[in-house]
């Protein structure tokens, strides 16, 4: 921050949990990086509040956008269609806050768990498939092309999303993350959001964890801000959430941890939260 502040950067990009130490630096230091035109940010879905608030407090543009190594990287962007400029504050977040349409050659569709193509309907989830000319269509020497490409060049992202009649995708979790609750998806990604748009919260990773008649049951981690690590409560979470996501979304535990452990290139690693509470009990319905 103070390279930028002091060179007059304008792009700036990195992974959704660097912007929010980010954001707590320049609160606590008060560094300006107003010259920042562009933060292209990937790697895990951005918080609305943290594209809202780099916009209204520190004048900077979050540009949401998907990829993999697979993909070359870039497989869709958030870019507001020009008829879009016009909308209501809300609905230019809230399109904003998703993955983007695809881009310029890129074919991308979801799939749902028995092979069908699924409707860009904005509500139906499915995997992510993409081809085009600069999409992997195998690996090299390795089995695993197998199961990852489809004889017609489609390339299994193994990231979940729905699409809208817009085209934009949202990413709610990766295949391996999803909950499967009593037969329903929910998104784990969708519960970290609301949960660090609550005012004391810093971080939030949810996992899910097993249960006997469920299957499976979300458990959220918080990490409070520095603040109120002794005043947030589970309750307030719960109570947070509980009239933004249906019933059964809600998690059955919260628990408040120092950290949320990170892989090398700062995403949450969810595989270590895994193992830890993985011989937690469940909640008693």
């Amino acid at each position: 921050m103070e390279i930028t502040e002091r060179e007059k950067v304008t792009v700036v990009g990195a992974v959704p949990t660097v912007w929010i130490g980010v954001k707590e630096l320049c609160e606590k230091e008060g560094h300006d990086i107003s010259s920042i035109r562009c933060i292209p940010i990937g790697g895990s879905a951005a918080p609305r509040s943290l594209i809202e608030l780099f916009d209204k407090k520190f004048g900077t543009h979050m540009l949401h956008a998907w990829g993999m190594t697979e993909t070359t990287p870039i497989g869709t962007m958030s870019r507001l269609k020009s008829y879009m400029e016009d909308w209501p504050d809300d609905q230019k977040y809230a399109a904003r806050a998703k993955q983007g349409y695809a881009s310029v050659c890129v074919d991308l569709r979801i799939v749902d768990e028995r092979g069908r193509v699924a409707p860009w309907d904005g509500k139906t989830m499915g995997e992510i498939q993409v081809r085009g000319p600069w999409i992997a269509s195998g690996y090299y020497d390795d089995p695993l092309s197998a199961e990852r490409f489809t004889d017609d060049g489609w390339f299994k992202t193994g990231d979940i999303a729905v699409i809208d009649p817009e085209g934009y995708i949202q990413i709610t979790d990766r295949t391996k993350d999803v909950i499967k609750s009593g037969g329903e998806w929910i998104s784990s990604v969708d519960l970290e959001s609301l949960i660090m748009a609550h005012p004391k919260v810093l971080e939030a990773a949810v996992i899910a964890v097993p249960h006997p008649k469920w299957a499976e049951r979300p458990l959220a981690c918080v990490v409070p801000k520095p603040e109120y690590r002794d005043t947030l409560t589970a309750a307030e979470i719960i109570e947070f959430l509980r009239p933004q996501v249906a019933k059964f979304w809600l998690p059955d535990e919260v628990v408040m941890i120092d950290a949320v452990p990170k892989t090398s290139v700062g995403k949450f690693d969810k595989k270590l939260l895994r193992e830890r509470f993985k011989n937690r009990a469940p909640a008693a319905d």
